[in-house]
């Protein structure tokens, strides 16, 4: 057996895709899955984690890193008896990118009236709809972390006029950026709403009537866009439905919910001028995931710093 630190995975992905993606993953280390109830975790050193058993801690005492198995990190700092040890986000150039994409896909899909042709596509009715110029649309994106930043730039390249809101203020060329304070001025230029934020005590609910009030009125689009692909809870659905039934909203797009998968119950899966995607945004490519744990315990065993750990008192 190698002398090098055992890693055990504990993904709720699923199993032939890890399988497949470990052939080429931690060449020399012990891999252990979380599981095998059988197996002995005892030594492991390293987890690499997305939404793990609620027994984990209990069974991996020696734990030095753990690495998050997705951008967000809510659900692993939400976990009972983590340990004070460091943790690590997945950062990956294949995560940013997904996002943008889908970003992208939705804001033209409002611009360009896509939820009215489907409905007319559904009745086999042929008319025209109006639709802007992207110029004449402004998407204002909420969180300029790496997946903010870079959806927000390429908006930009689309022809969107692009502003951005974070807590502390950013510095992003072509792109007027709002902090804290400046939050009535930022929603009350923006016709499309993208929220990226990461869930914190300051962002949890944030999303909700007060808020999507204070979005411009008499845009190009009829009415405000509601876009989220960041957390679920830093949303109020029964405000995001009775903004969308009531007319504050024009129309929304999806990708997280307050619990998941989003109840069958739930008025939104039957909205017309409501797109819905099961949290599939940012889709994490487990090679790419395996790949950047490994060059982080490569840095730790080297005596270099990890990157990207998260700051459990900012919750990101």
């Amino acid at each position: 057996m190698s002398d090098k630190c055992a890693v055990v995975i504990d993904l709720k992905f699923e199993r032939r895709e890890v399988d497949q993606a470990l052939a080429d993953a931690f060449k020399g280390r012990q891999v252990l899955h979380a599981s095998d109830k059988g197996a002995d975790l005892s030594q492991a050193r390293y987890a690499v984690l997305w939404k793990p058993d609620a027994d984990l801690f209990q069974r991996a005492p020696r734990l030095d890193v753990l690495f998050s198995g997705g951008a967000g990190v809510d659900s692993v700092l939400s976990l009972p008896g983590l340990p004070e040890i460091p943790i690590v986000r997945f950062v990956d150039h294949t995560l940013t990118t997904r996002m943008s994409e889908w970003v992208v896909l939705q804001c033209l899909a409002h611009l360009r009236q896509v939820p009215a042709y489907l409905k007319q596509q559904r009745e086999s009715h042929w008319r025209e709809l109006p639709q802007p110029q992207a110029s004449e649309v402004t998407v204002g994106v909420m969180g300029l972390g790496v997946l903010g930043r870079d959806a927000a730039e390429k908006l930009k390249i689309m022809g969107f006029e692009v502003i951005g809101w974070s807590r502390s203020r950013k510095a992003l060329e072509g792109i007027d950026t709002y902090d804290t304070g400046g939050l009535d001025d930022f929603l009350g230029r923006t016709d499309i709403l993208v929220g990226l934020l990461p869930l914190t005590p300051q962002t949890r609910g944030m999303f909700d009537a007060a808020l999507f009030g204070r979005l411009r009125k008499g845009g190009r689009l009829g009415g405000p866009v509601f876009i989220n692909a960041g957390r679920g809870g830093s949303q109020v659905e029964t405000d995001v439905v009775a903004a969308l039934q009531g007319g504050t909203l024009a129309g929304a797009s999806l990708d997280v919910f307050e619990r998941e998968p989003l109840d069958r119950a739930s008025p939104l899966w039957r909205m017309e001028n409501v797109l819905i995607t099961p949290h599939a945004a940012s889709a994490s490519d487990v090679r790419a995931l395996f790949r950047n744990a490994e060059q982080q315990i490569e840095r730790h065993e080297a005596g270099d710093p990890l990157q990207h750990v998260v700051d459990r008192s900012a919750g990101y």
